[in-house]
């Protein structure tokens, strides 16, 4: 096989499937490859992606165990006292339906129907947690006064 046909398979496969899992490009190309590793969630992870968002600050106003991510003084990501998971809001009610029915998320406890608890686990992939936090925050940041977002 050509160099060029070789290389265009292995993209087409990484396209198909971030594993190479069952897009049809198994047998020699994929011999004793293993699947990419992912760094687990943890607040830490949320913490670091949160971190990096302009103007975010990290507030407890609950106690220490709460880890509240605020953008002009409201939250945009939260990580409760059990570490369970990450809450974030989702631009509407369905779109956080269809996270849950799809098992991607949960209800987040004590917050509006457009919120949704993403559970850190294998399931929960970084770059998966940092669209949905990109989201939220920008989410928040569009809801605020022009005077505070201006001067964020």
């Amino acid at each position: 096989m050509q160099p060029m046909m070789v290389q265009m398979l292995f993209m087409l496969r990484e396209v198909a499937s971030p594993t190479g899992a069952g897009n049809g490009f198994e047998g020699p190309l994929d011999r004793g490859a293993a699947p990419p590793q992912s760094c687990p969630m943890d607040r830490s992870t949320v913490s670091r992606l949160c971190a990096a968002l302009p103007g975010a600050l990290l507030d407890h106003p609950w106690d220490e165990g709460h880890d509240a991510w605020k953008i002009g003084g409201r939250i945009f990501a939260l990580v409760g006292a059990s570490g369970h998971g990450v809450t974030v809001k989702c631009p509407d009610v369905e779109t956080a339906a269809l996270l849950i029915e799809t098992g991607r998320a949960e209800r987040a406890p004590y917050m509006h129907r457009s919120w949704v608890l993403l559970p850190f686990g294998p399931d929960l992939a970084e770059d998966e947690a940092e669209h949905r936090i990109a989201v939220s925050y920008r989410l928040i940041r569009e809801g605020l006064p022009r005077r505070i977002r201006e001067t964020l």
